[in-house]
């Protein structure tokens, strides 16, 4: 308790005064004298999926307490994905920020970090990867899944397909909105392989989080077990501390880009794993994603590049035999927060049960490798990210004219309109979407245009410098930089170009003779964007140099 004194110019009288305070709130000498093990509580009314976080901080001090530690809690910012405008991205280094500092002048020996929707986990990894204290991070976990007239459901892959149904007229307003209040049935993040969820997994892998912290749902007992699990071992590590920059390190990344190449993991990991990664001061870039995903195979069947869900596998042994199915590509003398080498681990670990078909081996796949690819060309010169496993094999090789789209809230007008001139074999095009224009949204899976939809075309290309949300699918181009705002190729873009896309060749082209893309540069204006005080912020620290952005991060 005599760490991070309040600077009053005499250190005595610091100490006295806080004993003073902490007596009043009823702590005695004795239990002052322990180890103090910090706990982030991301409790908030805005953020549904951590309805039950309040009983996972209870158990985690439970931990500590058992321990022989003392446990306070405090609390940071909730960043719930859909109560935050315009996008929960563009508070993520917000979050990064205040738990970085907050970790850094409270008193604590050790931190526990608990978060569960999208933003928060990668927010909390950037914030440890710089911490002079250990951490250790914990999820609330997977909602549990629903169903409707029968038809098993989860959010929010099946969000986005019964919606896509409504939009076509397969279904009424009653039908809708029965499926509304049953897609999300209890507490916890998207049961499917969205961004919670993947960066829960690629967590585990990277060796922040005890094993078999991944999977368990929201709701379960083994939930908080594995809470209490995490406090008592937060009070270890405050007696013999191990740093997150010494588990953050290269081959840790490695070992969570395998994982997330296996489970066909959400775009969005790109992003932040490269944003955690410059925190830790590791050279990770997107060509690495490219080559450790062309060397794994997709092993999981979960949705949106699979048919179940995250409770289906959690029950198949969640990341723990995922990693033992990866064995012989990781590095297996990786130690995190668990103390022992990943190889001692996974030595208790049986391979996937035969019982089970959601967890394969690389013997026998779900499917190829690439799930992820990193695209180049002349549309995205800094890069560019596909979910090639939730496309349509079909279209991973298309070349078709552009429908060109100049905002969300376009295309949002303009793919509702029954008249839309447009084919099956158009590819949208959406800029001013990027992270300067617009806090980089998830609305790069443009929808498919009402009229083709109510026709039965079920996907199309798209090509954006936006997110999408790990939870899409379809044959979406994403994140391609440098974004059109700043002068990117998408801003050259016209209607009825020729686009081509090659995922097998990882290019993404716009085909114009280069006398006329020299024309169109000369008479090119940056977008009038709105004044926003959080543009410059955001835009210098949320892009790494390999997606466009030669800045550092704060």
């Amino acid at each position: 308790m005599s760490r991070n004194l309040v600077s009053y110019g005499d250190a005595g009288f610091s100490r006295f005064l806080r004993n003073a305070f902490l007596a009043a709130a009823g702590y005695g000498t004795e239990e002052l004298s322990r180890p103090v093990v910090g706990i982030a509580d991301l409790s908030s009314d805005y953020n549904p999926c951590h309805r039950q976080m309040g009983e996972l901080v209870e158990n985690v001090k439970r931990g500590v307490l058992a321990a022989g530690g003392i446990p306070f809690v405090f609390p940071t910012t909730s960043l719930g994905e859909s109560f935050l405008n315009p996008t929960a991205m563009l508070y993520r280094n917000m979050l990064a920020m205040e738990t970085e500092e907050l970790i850094r002048a409270q008193p604590m020996d050790a931190a526990v970090l608990l978060g569960g929707c999208d933003k928060t986990v990668p927010a909390q990894l950037m914030a440890a990867a710089v911490s002079d204290i250990p951490v250790i991070l914990d999820v609330v976990g997977p909602m549990l899944t629903s169903s409707w007239r029968g038809e098993r459901l989860g959010a929010c892959t099946d969000c986005r397909r019964f919606w896509a149904r409504y939009r076509a007229g397969d279904l009424n307003e009653d039908e809708i909105g029965d499926v509304e209040v049953n897609l999300a049935s209890t507490s916890g993040t998207c049961m499917v392989m969205g961004t919670a969820s993947t960066m829960a997994s690629v967590t585990e892998a990277l060796g922040m989080m005890l094993p078999g912290g991944a999977t368990p749902p929201s709701p379960s007992g083994e939930r908080l077990r594995h809470g209490t699990a995490t406090g008592h071992r937060a009070v270890e590590l405050a007696r013999e501390p191990v740093l997150p920059r010494d588990i953050l390190t290269a081959e840790a990344f490695e070992n969570a880009l395998h994982v997330l190449a296996a489970l066909g993991g959400s775009t969005n990991a790109v992003v932040h794993l490269l944003a955690v990664a410059r925190r830790a001061r590791v050279a990770l870039t997107l060509d690495d994603f490219d080559r450790v995903s062309r060397e794994t195979p997709l092993l999981v069947d979960l949705k949106p590049s699979g048919t179940r869900y995250m409770e289906d596998f959690h029950r198949a042994g969640g990341v723990r035999v995922l990693l033992k199915s990866l064995e012989a590509v990781l590095h297996i003398d990786h130690v995190g927060v668990a103390g022992r080498p990943l190889g001692e681990q996974l030595a208790d670990v049986a391979p996937p049960a035969g019982w089970q078909d959601v967890i394969r081996t690389t013997g026998n796949p779900l499917g190829p490798p690439g799930a992820l690819a990193v695209l180049r060309g002349s549309l995205a010169p800094g890069g560019a990210v596909i979910k090639a496993s939730a496309a349509s094999p079909e279209l991973l090789t298309h070349e078709g004219p552009a429908l060109v789209f100049d905002s969300p809230e376009d295309a949002a007008r303009r793919l509702a309109d029954p008249d839309l001139d447009v084919s099956e074999d158009h590819v949208l095009v959406l800029r001013n979407a990027g992270p300067v224009a617009a806090g980089m949204p998830e609305a790069g899976s443009l929808p498919i245009p009402k009229r083709l939809a109510a026709a039965g075309v079920r996907d199309m290309v798209r090509v954006s410098d936006a997110r999408m949300s790990g939870t899409s699918y379809g044959t979406v181009v994403l994140h391609c930089t440098p974004e059109s705002a700043v002068g990117g190729p998408l801003g050259l873009v016209r209607d009825g170009d020729r686009v081509r896309l090659d995922v097998p060749a990882r290019r993404v082209d716009l085909l114009v003779d280069a006398e006329e893309l020299g024309r169109r540069r000369e008479l090119w204006r940056a977008p009038e964007l709105p004044v926003r005080g959080w543009r410059r912020l955001y835009a210098e620290t949320v892009l790494p140099a390999s997606l466009g952005a030669d800045l550092d991060f704060l």
